[in-house]
C-alpha cells in the first residue's frame, strides 16, 4: 500500500526521539485524550458532572444495535433452523462459540471508527491506489448484492406465508419500504433510524422465541449442547457453515460508520475514552440480544421440530412450526421474519452508500444504492423455481468477501500512527490474528465444500 514508506518514516523519526505528529497534535488540555494524527478533535469539554454519566452513556448506545441486524437476518433464521431440526441440540456450543467471535470483531470495527473519525471504507481509500479502490469497491458491491438478495428473498417469504402474496410482489414491497426506512439514516433523524430499528430488532426477538413459551425446552439438554462435539461428518459440515458464516461484511465496513453518524455534525461528543466504554456496553448488549436469538431459533427447532423433514427450507420450517405450535405461533413467527428482511435489507443497503462514498468519494442518493442492490434479487424472485438455491449461492460470495474485511480491520487497529495511545496491544492482537485466521479459514472450507456439492 502507498503509506508504508509514510509509516516506516513515522517510526524512524520515534525511534530518533523526535515529535511525531502525533504526539504534535496533543494539547495539555487533551493529554488524557489524544487523538492520532488526521483524526477530528473532539468539540467537546472532559469534565462532565459525575451525575450525567448513566445519561452520557445511553447516548451512546444505539449504533451496535444497528449493526447487530445483520446477525438475525433471513439466512440466519434458516442456518439456525436446520441446525436444530437435524441434530437436536448438538450445536448450541457453536453458536455461543461465533457470538463471542462477534463481539470482537463488531468492538474493533466500532473502535476503529471513534479513534480515527473515519470509517473502514475511508481508511482504505487513503491506503489504495486508484486500481486498488476501484477492485475493492467492486468486490464489496457484490457482497451488499449478496447480502440483499437473502434479506429480500427473506421477506418476499414472509408476506407469502402472511398474506399469500406472490413472491415478485413480495420482493418489491420489501424494497420499497426498506427504501422509506432509509430516509431517516443520515443527519439529524439519524437516531430515529436507529430507534425504527431497534424497534424491528425487537419484534423480530419476540416473533422467533415466541414458540419457546408454548414448549420450553429442556434446560439440561440445552447446557449439555454446550459442550464442543461432533457426530459424524455432516454435524462437522453444518458446524463449519455456521462459524464461518457468522461475521457478515457488510456489518463490519457499516459499524465503524454508524459510532459516527450516531451523533449530527457540529453536536458535541463524549470522550474518545467514554466513547469507547461506551462502545463496549454498546456492543456486548446489541450482539446478547442477536445471539440470545439464533440461540433461540436453534432450540425452537431442536426441541419442537427435530427429526422433521422439510425444515431446510425458511417456507418448510415455518409450515412444521405451526403444525407444531399451532397457526398463532406461526403467524408471529412470520412477522419476526418479516422485521427480520425490513431491517436487515435496510442496514445492508446503508453499508453499501457508504462504501461507495468511502472508496469511490461518490455520495450516491440512497434510493440509488437501494435500486443497485434490489434489482438482482427481483430477478432471482421473478426466474428462480427455487429461491433457497439463491440464498446457498449468496452465502458462498458472502464467504468469498469476508478476508477483504476482517484483514485490513485487524491491522488498522494495530498500527500506531492511526490509533496513537488505543493500538491494541501485541497480547490482543495475536487473538484478533486467531480468530480472524478461523473465520477465514472456515470460509475457505465452506467454499470448497460448497463446489464439491458436499455442504
Amino acid at each position: 500500500m502507498k503509506n508504508d514508506l509514510d509509516m516506516k518514516s513515522d517510526t524512524e523519526n520515534e525511534e530518533d526521539g523526535t515529535m511525531s505528529t502525533e504526539s504534535a497534535d496533543v494539547r495539555p488540555a487533551e493529554s488524557t485524550d489524544a487523538r492520532p494524527a488526521g483524526a477530528q478533535q473532539p468539540t467537546h469539554h472532559h469534565s462532565q458532572p459525575s451525575h450525567h454519566h448513566g445519561h452520557a452513556l445511553a447516548g451512546i448506545l444505539g449504533p451496535a444495535f444497528v449493526a447487530a441486524v445483520a446477525y438475525v437476518d433471513p439466512g440466519n433464521v434458516a442456518a439456525n433452523i436446520t441446525s436444530g431440526a437435524r441434530y437436536g441440540y448438538l450445536l448450541v456450543w457453536v453458536l455461543v462459540l461465533a457470538n463471542c467471535m462477534s463481539v470482537l470483531i463488531q468492538y474493533q470495527s466500532a473502535k476503529l471508527g471513534i479513534v480515527t473519525g473515519k470509517s473502514l471504507p475511508e481508511i482504505l481509500d487513503e491506503r489504495l491506489g486508484d486500481a486498488g479502490r476501484f477492485m475493492f469497491f467492486m468486490q464489496a458491491e457484490v457482497i451488499a448484492i449478496a447480502t440483499d438478495l437473502a434479506e429480500v428473498i427473506g421477506g418476499a417469504i414472509s408476506l407469502k406465508l402472511l398474506f399469500g402474496l406472490p413472491l415478485f410482489v413480495g420482493g418489491c414491497i420489501i424494497g420499497a419500504v426498506s427504501t422509506v426506512l432509509l430516509i431517516f439514516e443520515k443527519g439529524a433523524t439519524h437516531r430515529i433510524f436507529e430507534k425504527l430499528i431497534i424497534g424491528l430488532l425487537l419484534v423480530i426477538t419476540f416473533g422467533f422465541i415466541a414458540g419457546l413459551f408454548i414448549a420450553p425446552p429442556n434446560p439440561k439438554e440445552v447446557v449439555a449442547g454446550l459442550i464442543p462435539r461432533f457426530k459424524g461428518t455432516d454435524t462437522v459440515l453444518m458446524a463449519t457453515s455456521m462459524l464461518g458464516a457468522t461475521v457478515m461484511p457488510h456489518a463490519i465496513y457499516l459499524h465503524s460508520t454508524l459510532v459516527n453518524d450516531h451523533y449530527a455534525p457540529g453536536e458535541a461528543k463524549p470522550s474518545i475514552k467514554k466513547l469507547l466504554h461506551g462502545s463496549k456496553i454498546d456492543v456486548a448488549w446489541a450482539l446478547i440480544l442477536a445471539g440470545s436469538v439464533n440461540l433461540a431459533l436453534l432450540i425452537l427447532a431442536a426441541n419442537s421440530l427435530y427429526g422433521m423433514t422439510g425444515t431446510d427450507t425458511i417456507e418448510g420450517a415455518q409450515r412444521a412450526i405451526q403444525h407444531v405450535l399451532g397457526p398463532v405461533i406461526g403467524t408471529i413467527f412470520s412477522i419476526g421474519l418479516l422485521a427480520s428482511s425490513l431491517s436487515s435489507t435496510s442496514v445492508g443497503t446503508y453499508a453499501g452508500s457508504e462504501i461507495m462514498h468511502g472508496l469511490l468519494r461518490i455520495k450516491a442518493p440512497m434510493w440509488a444504492c437501494r435500486v443497485v442492490t434490489l434489482v438482482p434479487a427481483l430477478v432471482v424472485l421473478w426466474f428462480a423455481n427455487n429461491p433457497t438455491e439463491a440464498l446457498i449461492v449468496g452465502q458462498v460470495v458472502l464467504s468469498v468477501g469476508i478476508p477483504f474485511a476482517i484483514i485490513p480491520l485487524m491491522r488498522y487497529t494495530h498500527d500506531r500512527t492511526l490509533m496513537g495511545e488505543y493500538v491494541d496491544g501485541p497480547v490482543k492482537h495475536v487473538v484478533n490474528i486467531a480468530v480472524a485466521a478461523l473465520i477465514v479459514a472456515l470460509n475457505v472450507v465452506l467454499i470448497v465444500l460448497t463446489m464439491l456439492g458436499k455442504a
